[in-house]
């Protein structure tokens, strides 16, 4: 670190010193900081590529800023630009409340083609820079890395401007509070921009402040609970839905009417409402969306994987990003929606998905990357696109007519004069309308899709951002844990173990707690509560899926941790970051609202529920229900934006979904599937010091266990041998079950095309002193798939 006493003041040049003198307005460092940063531009390698215009003749970069120091992609991007950019912390509002100076914050992410733009027009702009370093004290931060800070300001933005984006462009006070900002600026209205403030921060300093103030107050106020709890009942579970449906694009899928995200929160919630209630509307919701998507050119037709979002309505022209949340999440959206339905198409997605990201996206450890940019070769979508000539170069004859027909390809194109591949039909109504087999269309098309993939590898790859983000992580385990389970595939499992391990061993503290960020073999950036959530949700369902005991030990760990130092004592809720890293900031923010990823606490509530399913802590049940209390009155006002939060609250208040069921406080597992020939096979394991009773149980009063369907009987049911055994409180024989039973039946065939059914088992545990209430369990079984 370094201190603004020096009274000499020296500018950098690799290679070479400059006294102060014109140029050096731009960038000034003391002489203890001019050879820390000389040694970590020397430490980066003779393969390091500067990014930037600004270079010497030798091709070295001509300025070097703190952000050399960072462990963040993004900062390194613009540590050669000439603007003296500070990153997060003290140092830089001390500077700021020490010189009277407004504070300019400039947040975004290293795989953002609109902050690359700004980068280079404005931030890598010597003049520009002069303007800034001058008037202004400049922080980067990287959102991927710091997300309570982009929340903070990104709620600032929103409340001034009614929209929000990145780069995010904010003017602060010395101590850390908006008056003013947007998103990109292009650059001479920018430094016109730079001017005006400056001269409003000069001539109407108290105006400005009160401003700040007054945006302060209602950025705290979003995040008040100072209403009174709700209900969140079926009642509002169902109404959600039927707000989604009216919201959606009947003709192209997907919600709204403009450019498309995915929604991934929105589908996993009308899953979730279609496995609770049978809504078979939510079910056609998401169906029209993941099919329009994966049709569309937000799918990446070659490599698999998907686009962050779409341009237009049609869902064909994507910004080309691919981000490792949007990969996680709709994998397991197309592996719901496979299980729901027995469409094959949708687990061909999900697998050429999962597949990109292990092909792709996967550190050698195990780790995965977090994205890749839009860009390639300094131009927007160039390694996605193509013409009829490259096609035809890239296969042979038959295959490139039929790529060229099946995909829709012009010389015209549909993308300033090239094409992004899309499906005008489905792989099904192609195969039909042209008489054709649809497993030899799909032969074909594989075939399309290896060789146009190897042609694409001699193209320059876009940006990858190699660094390893613990939550984004933990969301690709718990994806690959659903992969094994759906489609049967047991190298999905082993990746996602070896990925959790891999972040156990390496993204974890001497102390216990958790790094965010692993980068360059080191890892940084302490860990905030959305880490410790979606890792606690990995974690379960690495348990689930394994029965190993040690994933649901950590998941217990983490979660202690995570409640210890993020939750709100008086008022509830878990908060983003700790204390100690608020400092600066307008408040101390919670994420409660679902954005690209569900809210962090939707995920907490989420895995508390399921841990309250699974152990006898009482501490889990309350403090979810305590959290839920304090939002309520927040998502009974806009439930469509608090879907995960809903589901939580079903899964705490009513049951959980799925295959896999607790009973007992974690006592009783089970585990239900479908086989051949519409056979059920329901596996119960009680574990050491628990019983339950048998299906005929030779007292009266005792409770059987029972397996059935929800309104209906099932006539053949073969249920093991009870154990008659005398126990320590009684002296009569008991008919009971121990360790692990299988029971099977046979179901109508009334339900054999049905691809998903829900069972009902009931049963009463007991120890051998006491016994619990009986338990009614709604299992949902998909159909056998060979």
């Amino acid at each position: 670190m370094f201190s603004f006493k020096h009274k000499l003041s020296i500018f950098i040049l690799v290679g070479s010193i400059y006294s102060t003198g014109a140029v050096a307005k731009m960038q000034y460092f003391p002489p203890e900081m001019q050879s820390e940063l000389h040694a970590a531009y020397i430490a980066k390698g003779k393969d390091y590529q500067p990014r930037s215009a600004n270079l010497l003749d030798n091709g070295q970069p001509a300025y070097i800023n703190q952000l050399i120091l960072q462990d963040s992609p993004y900062l390194i991007q613009h540590a050669h630009n000439p603007v003296h950019w500070y990153p997060w912390g003290e140092d830089a509002f001390a500077r700021a409340k020490r010189e009277n100076k407004p504070v300019f914050l400039s947040i975004g992410y290293s795989t953002c083609h609109w902050c690359h733009v700004m980068e280079e027009e404005s931030f890598d702009n010597p003049a520009i820079a002069a303007v800034l370093n001058q008037h202004f004290i400049a922080i980067k931060v990287d959102r991927e890395c710091r997300p309570d800070i982009d929340t903070v300001y990104m709620q600032a933005i929103t409340l001034l401007t009614g929209r929000g984006g990145w780069p995010m462009s904010s003017f602060l006070t010395p101590e850390g509070k908006t008056f003013l900002g947007d998103s990109y600026f292009p650059p001479e209205p920018f430094k016109e921009l730079l001017l005006r403030v400056n001269d409003a921060w000069q001539q109407q300093q108290a105006l400005v402040l009160q401003r700040a103030d007054a945006i302060a107050k209602a950025v705290a106020s979003t995040q008040e609970n100072n209403q009174q709890s709700q209900t969140l009942d079926s009642a509002l579970f169902k109404q959600t839905a039927e707000n989604l449906f009216s919201v959606q694009d009947r003709k192209y899928g997907g919600f709204g009417q403009n450019m498309k995200f995915p929604n991934e929160t929105l589908l996993m919630y009308l899953c979730d409402d279609y496995q609770r209630y049978d809504n078979k509307q939510s079910l056609a919701v998401v169906e029209a969306s993941i099919q329009a998507m994966a049709q569309g050119g937000i799918y990446d037709q070659v490599g698999g994987g998907f686009h962050r979002y779409a341009t237009d309505r049609q869902w064909q022209v994507p910004h080309f990003e691919k981000m490792l949340y949007n990969q996680a999440q709709l994998a397991q959206v197309y592996l719901l929606a496979y299980q729901l339905t027995g469409k094959a198409e949708y687990a061909r997605i999900a697998q050429q998905t999962l597949d990109y990201v292990l092909n792709d996206m996967r550190a050698k450890e195990g780790g995965f990357y977090s994205a890749t940019d839009a860009d390639s070769n300094g131009v927007e979508g160039e390694f996605f696109v193509w013409t009829p000539e490259q096609i035809k170069k890239a296969l042979s004859p038959e295959l490139a007519e039929r790529a060229i027909d099946v995909y829709a390809i012009t010389s015209q194109g549909n993308f300033e004069g090239h094409n992004i591949l899309h499906l005008p039909l489905s792989l099904e109504s192609y195969a039909e309308k042209n008489d054709l087999s649809l497993p030899l269309l799909l032969l074909e098309i594989e075939q399309i899709r290896q060789g146009l993939k190897q042609k694409r590898q001699q193209r320059i790859a876009p940006l990858r951002d190699d660094k390893i983000v613990t939550a984004w992580n933990a969301m690709m385990i718990e994806s690959l844990a659903l992969a094994a389970e759906v489609l049967q595939q047991p190298e999905y499992l082993i990746a996602a173990e070896k990925a959790a391990n891999w972040l156990w061993q390496n993204n974890r503290q001497s102390s216990g707690k958790f790094w965010r960020i692993h980068w360059q073999g080191s890892s940084s950036v302490n860990a905030n509560q959305q880490d410790y959530a979606f890792f606690v949700s990995a974690l379960i369902k690495l348990y689930d899926q394994t029965g190993d005991q040690q994933w649901f030990d950590k998941a217990e760990q983490l979660t202690d941790i995570m409640i210890k130092q993020f939750w709100d004592k008086k008022d509830y809720g878990f908060f983003m970051n700790s204390g100690a890293e608020t400092q600066s900031m307008m408040l101390r923010p919670k994420d409660i609202q679902d954005n690209a990823l569900p809210s962090a606490n939707a995920v907490a509530v989420h895995v508390l529920a399921q841990l309250s399913k699974r152990t006898p802590n009482p501490e889990y049940p309350d403090k979810a229900a305590a959290a839920l209390a304090a939002f309520s009155a927040k998502v009974t006002a806009e439930p469509t934006s608090y879907t995960r939060l809903l589901s939580a609250a079903a899964g705490l208040n009513y049951a959980q979904v799925g295959s896999i069921q607790y009973a007992a406080k974690g006592a009783v597992t089970l585990r239900a599937k479908r086989m051949a020939d519409n056979q059920l096979q329901v596996i119960l394991s009680v574990k050491p010091g628990w019983h339950i009773n048998a299906q005929k149980p030779l007292q009266d009063y005792l409770i059987p266990t029972k397996i059935s369907l929800p309104n209906n009987e099932l006539d053949k049911v073969i249920y093991p041998p009870a154990i008659l055994k005398k126990l320590s409180f009684g002296q009569q024989k008991l008919a009971l079950y121990e360790n692990q039973l299988t029971v099977q039946a046979t179901l109508p065939e009334t339900l054999k095309d049905n691809p998903y059914i829900h069972i009902q088992i009931q049963l009463q545990a007991c120890n051998d002193k006491h016994c619990l209430a009986p338990e009614i369990l709604t299992l949902g079984v998909a159909r056998f798939i060979n």
